[in-house]
């Protein structure tokens, strides 16, 4: 198990002045594990509820109910499951001296989520867990993590292969059975055709109109697709700055895709050999540095 101490500190930090803190992140990106981590810290009670389970489900039929007797540090995973939980999080946000706090952790973009901001402004505070980096493993793990990217079942899998392996199947899960459960409704193998090109446009401008028709779709249809991608932290866009406002501007963003190891298995990289020799090498390498 990978030790995050920079982001528990930041996350306590925010328990303290928020009495709700949304941690935000791709799935399998380690949230769960840096929940537990803060609640083993934790000088008061810690009640935890995974919203993917369907007992916790049921115990949180009538939320406020549920919630509202509970005392110290309250966790709730995977809560994209049961976004009108934010209306019940919002009543006892404000309840006096602040009997509970709230650990809540989401797999996917705040705006997904629909509720978080309108109905908690104010009272929530937004922190997302990136992956491992580095400062986590050191630079002598740096060839390592470029190779596998910074999900922590990819980066900690007993070889290369077994990583490949791993990042294959999640990539498969996550758009069969995540992505719907979003309300995102793009055809599973669609996705996977608009991912395996996006991986060649990797670290370019983006032009939805060029990469619409060698789909074969509208640019406002793969506009679609990627936002789904952005939305849950699969695909970066970096916007475009310019300090001169005399010169032209370029309005369109670069996108990168967040992970290099999801990346290196759209490209078919399982090695280091295989990176090496890949011509889409330097992109790589732009987008783990960004």
């Amino acid at each position: 198990m990978i030790d995050w101490p920079r982001h528990v500190k930041n996350i306590q930090r925010l328990l303290r002045e928020f009495p709700v803190v949304l941690v935000v992140g791709a799935r399998q990106v380690g949230k769960t594990t840096l929940a537990q981590q803060i609640g083993k810290l934790s000088d008061r009670g810690v009640h935890s509820f995974d919203l993917e389970s369907e007992v916790d489900a049921r115990r949180l039929a009538d939320p406020e109910l549920s919630l509202r007797p509970l005392r110290g540090l309250v966790i709730l995973d995977e809560v994209q499951h049961q976004p009108d939980l934010f209306r019940t999080l919002r009543v006892l946000a404000d309840r006096p001296r602040k009997p509970a706090r709230f650990l809540v952790l989401g797999s996917a973009a705040p705006e997904l989520l629909r509720q978080s901001a309108e109905t908690l402004a104010g009272r929530v505070a937004h922190y997302e867990v990136p992956g491992i980096s580095l400062t986590e493993v050191g630079y002598e793990a740096l060839d390592k993590l470029w190779l596998r990217g910074g999900l922590p079942k990819s980066l900690t899998a007993r070889s290369h292969s077994a990583s490949y392996r791993w990042r294959t199947e999640f990539v498969r899960t996550f758009r069969q059975r995540d992505l719907p459960q979003l309300g995102i409704s793009v055809p599973a193998p669609t996705l996977d055709r608009f991912w395996a090109m996006l991986s060649h446009y990797h670290a370019q401008i983006w032009n939805g109109s060029e990469l619409g028709r060698a789909f074969g779709v509208s640019h406002q249809s793969v506009r679609r697709y990627l936002e789904a991608l952005e939305g849950t932290y699969m695909v970066r866009a970096l916007r475009p700055w310019h300090a001169s406002i005399k010169k032209r501007q370029v309005k369109s963003p670069k996108e990168y895709f967040r992970d290099t190891g999801i990346l290196h298995s759209y490209l078919n990289v399982a090695t280091f050999h295989d990176l090496e020799r890949h011509p889409k090498i330097g992109a790589s390498w732009e987008g783990f540095v960004i």
